[in-house]
């Protein structure tokens, strides 16, 4: 069972319209999300639209993980650009995720750092980042795909000083408000995760501009890799 994570409808819709035409779907609400269950490509694939932020992401990732028991999670949406080699439209596949604005500086720690765990920092798995990167190249060949850290906090990052921050502290190549939050559940559950990222907007002082006009374009992009994904994981396993 390969478990699907996005935060909003028009980031997810693509792909449960293409489950629909393969099969019927089963439907259950749990904790206030619908989770639509059935196959494609092939695949036993649940979906789920989390809503937008860390505790929403988190709650959809444990009841796939422990209700569902999915043996991998993959989560698709946007996200702000944090290199300036990453354009709008372009991919970024998470080789580690962390939550940019845990903050608990005051106490010693660095930004970044959740206290008395094991790791702040949560591996993606390389399997999944491969299939994605292979893909990618195949279904959206005008974009560039980039491999790297998906930091995530309940802001949208929209001025530069915030952006700079962020770069400082932790790193990484975009920003958005969930992926880090299910790579930190799928952690503690043992499930390998994958977090993809299509790029909506610079995280500058012209995000709240560039993110409406790019952001279909940047949700395309992501449902074609997403759905390249699953079907080229139907031939491999």
């Amino acid at each position: 069972m390969i478990g699907i994570i996005a935060a909003m409808d028009k980031e997810i819709d693509g792909i449960k319209n293409m489950m629909m035409e393969e099969c019927e779907v089963d439907k259950k609400v749990i904790s206030g999300m619908e989770f639509w269950q059935g196959t494609l490509y092939d695949n036993d694939v649940v979906l789920v639209r989390s809503g937008i932020g860390k505790v929403n992401a988190a709650m959809a990732a444990e009841v796939l993980s422990t209700v569902y028991n999915v043996k991998s999670l993959i989560n698709t949406g946007i996200a702000g650009s944090l290199d300036d080699r990453i354009d709008i439209g372009d991919i970024v596949l998470s080789t580690e995720a962390q939550e940019h604005d845990m903050d608990v500086t005051g106490l010693g720690y660095k930004k970044g750092i959740i206290p008395d765990q094991d790791t702040s920092v949560y591996k993606a798995d390389e399997r999944l980042a491969g299939i994605a990167q292979e893909v990618c190249h195949k279904v959206n060949p005008d974009i560039k795909v980039f491999l790297g850290k998906v930091v995530s906090g309940d802001q949208f990052i929209s001025d530069k000083a915030a952006k700079q921050a962020i770069i400082e502290n932790v790193g990484g190549m975009c920003t958005e408000m969930e992926g880090a939050a299910i790579a930190h559940v799928a952690h503690m559950n043992d499930v390998p995760f994958l977090i993809i990222r299509s790029i909506s907007d610079k995280a500058n002082d012209d995000a709240e501009v560039d993110y409406p006009s790019f952001q279909k374009k940047a949700i395309n992009n992501s449902v074609k890799l997403v759905s390249g994904m699953l079907s080229l994981m139907a031939q491999l396993d």
